[in-house]
């Protein structure tokens, strides 16, 4: 999975970006060049838990790649330029980074602060890519349907464009549609910028904490959708806060009212607007967490993990984390009756606890 981290100059999205790759003191090694590259670690205290109760050699965190795309800060040339189209295609979705505090030190590009405008200046350039390449595609099928080759399958696909183009003609986003088969497997292909699952991140200053829930909620009330998440976000703090050891972060956090990081809150409004989930492996040599899509099988699972182990399946072990947890242990879990056996189509719960047996 890659997001994309995106946003205007001084939004505060290369501080985000700091903040998820250097947790704990500990840095995540990246890429400066056209972007900042890293892969980072998704914070889980589920699998913090299972490592207290296995004390395993290895802690094995799922993980994301993060790209900071460094756009020019120059105000005459248009941050979501080809440069950016030409990355942004690879990206699983986006993360935008929107600037919602004051900074007299630090001038906004377009001068003042409008979370709403910002907003929209993401989703008019996106839609101009998408309209250009619809265009240029559906000319490219008028040109082929000439030809008289594949007329049927052609034909569909224009359907299928055209209707794409008449949506974002009408100012409406592509993440709006719900798709078939048929356009899904389009996607697949073209990767359209507006059909990207997108966060919305608030960059909001300290200040602005109490208030920080109807900011967002008006936010939310104008963009939010199936596949748009909006969260605030504390940039400052959470820089500060990646950089203290473990046992420090929750006083820290408490002293500014807040429960949680920011990070993991919009790391987990990624998994679900992707339809991720979590399942874990345990024992005395690795704990781990491992990525996958959700409604996949216990058969599926066991690929992700070694493709002999889906070709070779027999059986999935099953407990599900709360389940052990409130249990304490495998033993008591097969006493009360919540330590299964399932087959290759048991369909994988987000956080399962999964013993794969195989020839």
């Amino acid at each position: 999975m890659k997001i994309g981290i995106v946003g205007l100059p001084y939004s505060g999205k290369t501080t985000f970006f700091d903040s998820l790759t250097f947790v704990g003191g500990e840095e995540t090694v990246h890429n400066r060049t056209k972007s900042n590259i890293s892969i980072i670690k998704v914070p889980d205290k589920r699998l913090d838990y299972l490592v207290e109760i296995f004390n395993p050699k290895r802690k094995v965190n799922a993980t994301i790649e993060v790209d900071d795309f460094m756009g020019s800060s120059n105000p005459e040339i248009s941050t979501y330029n080809n440069k950016f189209a030409t990355l942004a295609k690879n990206y699983d979705a986006f993360i935008l980074i929107v600037r919602g505090f004051e900074d007299s030190s630090v001038p906004h590009i377009k001068e003042t602060i409008d979370i709403e405008r910002d907003i929209k200046i993401f989703f008019e350039d996106t839609s101009i890519f998408d309209l250009s390449f619809l265009e240029k595609r559906l000319e490219n099928i008028e040109k082929e349907l000439t030809r008289g080759k594949n007329k049927e399958e052609l034909l569909k696909t224009k359907e299928i464009l055209t209707k794409w183009n008449e949506t974002l003609l009408s100012g409406k986003s592509l993440r709006e549609l719900e798709l078939s088969k048929e356009e899904e497997l389009l996607q697949k292909n073209y990767q359209l910028l507006t059909m990207k699952p997108l966060i919305i991140a608030i960059n909001l200053s300290e200040k602005d904490i109490e208030s920080s829930n109807k900011i967002t909620k008006e936010v939310r009330q104008k963009f939010q959708t199936k596949n748009i998440r909006i969260e605030p976000f504390f940039a400052k703090i959470e820089f500060e806060l990646s950089r203290l050891p473990e046992e420090d972060r929750l006083d820290f956090m408490q002293n500014f009212g807040l429960t949680e990081s920011a990070l993991s809150r919009l790391i987990r409004a990624a998994y679900d607007l992707l339809g991720l989930q979590s399942f874990f492996t345990v024992g005395e040599d690795e704990c781990r967490a491992w990525t996958i899509r959700k409604g996949m099988t216990a058969q599926e699972a066991a690929g992700v993990i070694h493709t002999d182990f889906y070709n070779k399946f027999i059986r999935a072990e099953v407990v599900h984390f709360d389940d052990f947890k409130e249990c304490g242990s495998f033993a008591r879990c097969k006493e009360k009756g919540v330590f299964r056996l399932e087959g290759k189509e048991y369909i994988v719960k987000d956080g399962d606890i999964m013993h794969i047996r195989h020839n």
